[in-house]
């Protein structure tokens, strides 16, 4: 036996927080994402909701189309990130590595701690018990020889349920005649370039692999392997300095033409940058610029700059590239960092090297916060931890826009 695996998924995660903290809402159709009033998508939503055809990244007018009698709640990021970290530490005790995938997913590799499928058997059937009894929420657990076999079995019996596929025959049995989007990797697109060619189930892709791989390339060489149920991938722990970059952005309730309240919006995006590659030990290489204009079309800018963590230089040289940018009206606004590294062998950035200048970025950062208070009426002083919440910059953002219109 080369390894054991366990794909742990929560069952409509922030939908079930929402309704474990209030238990009036059991039953109904919850759609947690924007209200129906605002521009968005469904983030996720109750079983209830899901009977009317409401998914995860509808748009959210469609989605009251189908249940104009729906709950409809924003989502409390901090919430939920807590309650995953509870979760990790459940299942933490019983892998010997963990991949997390999202706040409510998670591979585990429990080869060492299960011994054998029946030892795989008793910790899932842990995992799911304890996350019940100590935190109040059902999951939906897959034991398996591979990382696909794995997920595929938790969502054989969603939700609440349980399900193992112990080989590759296995795996080929149990999909052999299911149509190729249950594959790993088969999205809508993909599956719609696989049709054309005539090939609609997992038994098709096994007796035209060539054509496949003709097709889709390398992504048609992995098709075709797990297709096969073949898979050796390993669980991988998540590091920080592994993440490609941070980035943060907001769409704006109204198409928004005032550039300099995009650049005030930009220094609050960067505050949030700056908070979470401190909280991961990580800078920057390079500073990103994301718009998305009225009509839909996307434009990013990016530039090399040295070793950046902190938000006034993020704001500025974001700013500088807003600048050059055509001025329209912008529906969605975006900063990030990319080409992180740790800081092990970083080197100083100019601030540090040169006390002065270093003071002067912090000046700059009070003179932001001073203007933003006097042209907003806004003081941040001593709420800064309560913005770093999506949800409450959001609410920030629109009153200010409001606010800058009158």
């Amino acid at each position: 036996m080369n390894q054991i695996i366990i794909h742990v998924d929560m069952d409509a995660f922030y939908a079930s927080v929402e309704v474990r903290d209030n238990p009036s809402l059991k039953g109904k159709p919850l759609i947690i994402g924007s209200m129906p009033t605002e521009r968005g998508v469904v983030a996720t939503c109750s079983y209830e909701a899901r009977k009317y055809g409401v998914r995860s990244g509808m748009n959210i007018k469609e989605a009251y189309r189908l249940c104009p009698q729906g709950i409809y709640k924003h989502p409390d990021f901090y919430k939920y990130r807590a309650v995953s970290g509870q979760l990790h530490e459940i299942w933490n005790t019983y892998a010997s590595a963990a991949e997390y995938i999202a706040l409510d997913e998670a591979y585990l590799d429990v080869t060492e701690k299960a011994v054998d499928w029946e030892g795989a058997r008793k910790i899932a059937h842990r995992i799911k018990q304890r996350t019940m009894d100590e935190l109040h929420l059902s999951c939906s657990v897959g034991v398996a020889y591979s990382k696909t076999a794995a997920k595929t079995a938790s969502e054989e019996k969603k939700p609440d349920g349980y399900f193992e596929i112990l080989s590759p025959q296995e795996f080929v049995n149990l999909l052999i005649d299911r149509d190729v989007k249950v594959l790993y990797t088969v999205g809508e697109k993909t599956a719609q370039r696989l049709y054309t060619e005539g090939i609609h189930t997992v038994r098709d892709v096994q007796e035209n692999r060539e054509r496949v791989i003709r097709l889709l390339g390398k992504q048609g060489e992995w098709i075709t392997q797990i297709a096969r149920g073949i898979d050796d991938r390993k669980v991988t722990p998540y590091r920080p300095e592994d993440a490609k970059s941070i980035s943060r952005e907001l769409t704006f309730q109204e198409d928004v033409e005032n550039f300099d309240f995009l650049k005030d919006v930009l220094f609050l995006l960067s505050l949030m940058v700056e908070n979470r590659a401190h909280r991961k030990g990580l800078h920057g290489n390079g500073i990103s610029l994301k718009l998305t204009y009225a009509d839909m079309k996307g434009i990013t800018r990016s530039r090399a700059v040295p070793p950046v963590d902190t938000a006034i230089v993020i704001y500025k040289e974001a700013s500088q590239m807003l600048d050059q940018v055509q001025k329209r009206p912008v529906r969605l606004i975006g900063v990030g960092i990319y080409n992180l590294a740790g800081e092990e062998g970083r080197q100083l950035s100019f601030d540090e090297v040169f006390e002065e200048l270093g003071k002067a970025r912090e000046k700059e950062r009070t003179q932001r916060f001073d203007g933003l208070r006097e042209k907003y009426h806004l003081d941040f002083a001593g709420h800064l931890d309560q913005l770093y919440q999506m949800d409450t910059l959001y609410r920030t953002v629109e009153y200010m826009r409001k606010h800058i219109s009158v």
